[in-house]
């Protein structure tokens, strides 16, 4: 039986674009995504940069259809791999927002705590694109 590659579909094509992205800005702005680096991890700039290129690389590989397999399995890596970051940042604003009170800072951390589970639908769109799904 010969394995046939998943479709190139919307909700891939939105993962793909999202990571062309966030993995451009990492590699234009690293100062933006430096702070959300798990603290006990050391050499910060050079994670960012390596997460960036990552994310170009799998954007890459799932919009064709010989790498898409591939690229669906890297990216819910990927995914996964960086969710410490998210972690991080969800705590540095809950420090924040506790420590200033002010609604932009409960707020903002408010969306930190939003983001979170929001990776699930990721990981499953970069599966489904793997053919694990």
């Amino acid at each position: 039986m010969p394995l046939t590659t998943p479709p190139l579909d919307k909700a891939t094509i939105g993962l793909a674009t999202l990571f062309l992205t966030s993995g451009t800005t990492h590699l234009v702005r690293p100062q933006t995504f430096e702070g959300i680096v798990p603290h006990v991890l050391p050499r910060k700039r050079e994670l960012v940069y390596v997460s960036g290129v990552a994310e170009i690389v799998c954007a890459l590989g799932l919009l064709h259809p010989r790498t898409r397999k591939a690229a669906g399995l890297a990216s819910a890596a990927l995914l996964v791999g960086v969710f410490p970051a998210n972690v991080q940042m969800t705590a540095d604003h809950a420090r924040r927002a506790q420590r200033r009170g002010d609604t932009g800072s409960k707020a903002f951390f408010a969306g930190t705590v939003a983001r979170l589970p929001l990776q699930l639908p990721l990981i499953r769109t970069a599966l489904r694109a793997a053919g694990r799904l």
